[in-house]
């Protein structure tokens, strides 16, 4: 047995890629599955999307966490490079019209339905295979060119499901992308530090003062926090770059980007007010918060 069939084995037996492909039906239920049990706020945000749109979401939501576990669920970096060739082997069957996977025959009429370019799809790849092999980051530039893969195809293929497909909504929609990334980088530093990695660039680090020895025993000192205070800043402005997106779409899909753009901006808020003290003490927004954004996201979709 190879190393990478061993590893599907390791992972939920309903990632494997089949002998054979299943109905249409099938794979349409696999993937509502999927996004329904794997990330509660997903079908919050489906609420607010117009029906015909909701299997077309499930079948990229399950793309999208199919293709993040490969990368990050494995714990061996030389079988998930393997598992990813062999993921984009099904993507480039999928636009060849003879995929296996449940996830590309479901997401085949997505792609010809809304003429989806295939980068968009193997941009995350390249971003899942940079995580096995690129642990830092020097500048916030080069952060910036992983969040390009990681993060902002995700926008994109948003935008091309609610049919836009304009360079500049686009742009828009890569400052809200990354400024989400960007938040879910400086939530989680002592978590991506456990599996050996550090998105906090190190141009900062040496700026401010830091070590990874401080990272390492989750010493909070002033110099980390007054670099917190200042990666904090920065996301805040991706945001409000983004924010213009807003009055540039439908309303169903402009209520989504608000939340999820004012949900991400709850984490920075979330971090502001345990002083940036992120280390060892991972921000959460509460569920009280959480709803009060849902709820404010669907008064105006009434009013």
């Amino acid at each position: 047995m190879s190393t990478a069939n061993h590893i599907w084995n390791t992972l939920p037996a309903e990632y494997a890629i089949p002998a054979q492909a299943p109905s249409l039906s099938e794979a349409y239920a696999y993937c509502e599955r999927l996004a329904r049990t794997h990330y509660e706020n997903f079908s919050v945000a489906t609420w607010f999307l117009p029906k015909r749109l909701r299997q077309h979401f499930f079948n990229v939501y399950a793309y999208c966490r199919i293709s993040d576990d490969l990368g990050d669920e494995t714990g061996d970096t030389a079988a998930s490079l393997q598992l990813l060739d062999e993921w984009e082997t099904e993507l480039n069957a999928c636009y060849a019209g003879s995929p296996r996977h449940p996830v590309f025959v479901a997401l085949a009429g997505t792609v010809r339905e809304f003429d989806i370019p295939k980068h968009e799809f193997s941009d995350l790849l390249n971003a899942f295979r940079q995580d096995q092999t690129v642990t830092r980051y020097q500048s916030f530039d080069d952060l910036l060119g992983y969040c390009r893969y990681s993060a902002n195809p995700v926008g994109h293929l948003v935008l091309y499901l609610c049919g836009y497909r304009d360079a500049e909504r686009q742009q828009l929609s890569d400052y809200t992308c990354t400024a989400l990334q960007l938040a879910n980088f400086w939530q989680d530093v002592t978590p991506d530090f456990q599996k050996g990695r550090i998105y906090l660039p190190l141009e900062s680090l040496r700026k401010y003062a830091v070590s990874e020895a401080d990272i390492a025993s989750k010493q909070n000192t002033p110099q980390f926090l007054e670099m917190m205070r200042f990666e904090v800043q920065r996301a805040r402005e991706w945001f409000k770059q983004g924010l213009p997106l807003i009055s540039k779409v439908s309303r169903e899909l402009a209520i989504d980007i608000e939340l999820f753009s004012r949900g991400g901006q709850e984490i920075l808020n979330a971090i502001e007010r345990q002083g940036y003290a992120v280390l060892g003490n991972r921000p959460a927004i509460s569920k009280s918060r959480k709803l009060a954004l849902v709820a404010r996201a669907a008064l105006h979709k009434l009013i």
